[in-house]
């Protein structure tokens, strides 16, 4: 009984350990070591009561192993109260009664010590722990055992059954209280290691948590699947990519399906096939798939276990449709530039012989009846209509850098006004210029804006009859100058307007159909565009627009 009293204290602070959790979540409740503390004095008051004596009147109470060891891990504080308890226990208890009795069974003798070791005591491991105990505990148990019976033990001749049974107590309690020690420390590091468990296992779901997120953050298509083939995880990209085909897809039925099956109904089985090598492949993988309109690039890379063994695979999907789409363009315009510079080569060889034809005729025509002249001339009318379509055609086809110098536009158009004045009055239409009072200056090659000009003003004339009015005006933006070539003639309807800048597109019934795909041509080379607007029976406006930039002389000006 007295064995089981004393080890009380260590079943109570096994369960708190276990109900941790308790302590930890409540200010209010003790600590660990307060408890400890509190499951001492328990101990000490059940071995007290229960105290008897053995033979010899040696006084039998096992409290002293609660009393040293909570002495021992407490504070100074806590293990002074518990000093005191023990002490008041003893007076109450204590057999045979007296002064002499009561500081042999308390150990008072021995508490300055106990507090000089209490330090060391809870730096060291648990061996040197169960050795300053013992150094401790057993000369209290030798002069507790040993002291009341010295008389009898130095008569006696041979070691009597007394002696033997003393002894025994006195080992058993030393032999019991290193066994407290050890398992007081076995708690105290299975709950240390739990703890410690517990911190990496909520480290572990947060980094968990977190790459979930960055992988939702990340705009990629990412899934991962076991061995099996089956999807264990994706992210919200990834989901967003399967309800694309699958608008009805949960991640629940997601997951209850191979990866393969997912695309087996809106592939071919070409692609099918191709797909199932992709998905169960255990190795690193780059494969290109056609899932009805959409392109995908699919990259996969297998997850090692620890002993380098496939555990399932890693797969990134992403959308190339657009890449693909626009990756066609360009090999589609790197052709079309090909036969563009062939044809500009044609071209140009085209117009030497077309010289010498030219000066034949005139030859021919000074040579021949004169009845013959208006036939010459209609031939070289033709000529020289060719030669002009082959001129814009090589300005259109050369894909030159234009020499820009800081120019005033307003001056490019005052320099083009007599010729527009003199064009007007041979078709009885009029000119108007409206300008911007602060234009600002502007980067520009003269030689290109002048044809420019020159090509609207000309088409606005072509398209309207005598009393037209031809209007130039200019105005500035917030970061463009833009120039109105404006008529009054028939318009243009509406489903022609998407095709005017079109290569030989044209309305007219003598015309080439490569004046307005020259524009813009000009126009892009400026960094600038060009607006059509028109409507039918009200005439049309072309609007060019070209960025300049915000210099001192600009401000100033």
């Amino acid at each position: 009984m007295q064995i089981s009293a004393a080890c009380s204290f260590l079943f109570l602070f096994q369960w708190w350990l276990d109900k941790g959790h308790l302590t930890r979540r409540n200010r209010r409740l003790p600590d660990d070591l307060s408890f400890l503390v509190i499951g001492c004095a328990l101990s000490i008051a059940a071995c007290t009561i229960l105290s008897s004596t053995l033979a010899g009147g040696v006084y039998l109470n096992m409290a002293v192993l609660p009393a040293f060891i909570g002495i021992l891990y407490a504070s100074f504080r806590s293990g002074l109260s518990l000093c005191a308890y023990f002490l008041l226990c003893t007076v109450l208890f204590s057999e045979p009664p007296g002064l002499s009795a009561i500081i042999i069974n308390s150990g008072i003798l021995l508490y300055p010590l106990l507090f000089g070791l209490a330090r060391p005591f809870k730096q060291a491991k648990w061996m040197e722990k169960v050795m300053l105990l013992s150094a401790v505990l057993f000369p209290y148990m030798f002069f507790v055992v040993m002291l009341p019976n010295m008389r009898t033990i130095r008569e006696a001749q041979t070691v009597s059954t007394q002696v033997a049974l003393l002894t025994l107590y006195l080992f058993i309690t030393v032999l019991i209280g290193g066994l407290l020690v050890f398992l007081i420390e076995t708690a105290w590091d299975k709950v240390q290691v739990k703890e410690k468990m517990k911190g990496l296992s909520e480290r572990f779901m947060w980094e968990s948590k977190k790459m979930e997120q960055v992988t939702d953050i990340v705009q990629l298509n990412i899934m991962s699947m076991n061995e099996r083939g089956y999807i264990t995880e994706l992210n919200e990209f990834m989901l967003k990519l399967i309800r694309r085909h699958y608008p009805d897809y949960t991640r629940e039925k997601i997951f209850s399906r191979p990866a393969a099956v997912l695309f087996a109904d809106i592939v071919d089985k070409q692609t099918f096939t191709q797909l199932q090598a992709v998905f169960y492949n255990k190795q690193r993988s780059n494969a290109k798939i056609t899932c009805e309109q959409y392109t995908y690039q699919i990259y996969t890379a297998p997850v090692q276990q620890g002993a380098g063994y496939p555990d399932g695979v890693v797969m990134i999907v992403q959308d190339v449709t657009e890449e693909e789409k626009i990756r066609t363009e360009l090999d589609h315009v790197e052709r079309l530039t090909l036969v563009g510079q062939m044809a500009a080569g044609i071209t140009h060889e085209i117009r030497n012989p077309m010289a010498v034809v030219r000066g034949f005729l005139q030859l021919m025509r000074e040579k021949s009846p004169g009845e013959l002249d208006s036939y010459y001339q209609i031939v070289m009318d033709e000529l020289d209509r060719a030669n002009g379509i082959i001129n814009d055609f090589l300005s259109l086809a050369q894909s030159r850098v234009s020499d820009k110098e800081v120019v005033q536009l307003h001056h490019i158009i005052e320099e083009l006004s007599p010729l527009l004045w003199a064009d007007a009055n041979l078709r009885g239409q009029s000119v108007e210029l409206s300008r911007c009072p602060a234009l600002p200056l502007l980067k520009l090659n003269v030689r290109e804006i002048k044809q420019l000009i020159l090509n609207l003003s000309r088409n606005a004339m072509e398209a309207m009859d005598a009393k037209g009015i031809l209007t130039l005006e200019t105005r500035v933006n917030s970061c463009t100058v833009e120039l109105t070539i404006r008529d009054t003639g028939s318009g243009i309807a509406q489903d022609k307007l998407a095709d005017l800048f079109t290569p030989f597109f044209t309305t007219k019934s003598q015309g080439t159909g490569l004046g307005l795909p020259l524009c813009l041509s000009i126009v892009e080379r400026h960094n600038g565009t060009i607006r059509v607007d028109s409507a039918v029976g009200e005439g049309s406006a072309f609007t060019i627009a070209i960025p300049y930039e915000a210099s001192e002389e600009n401000l100033a000006g």
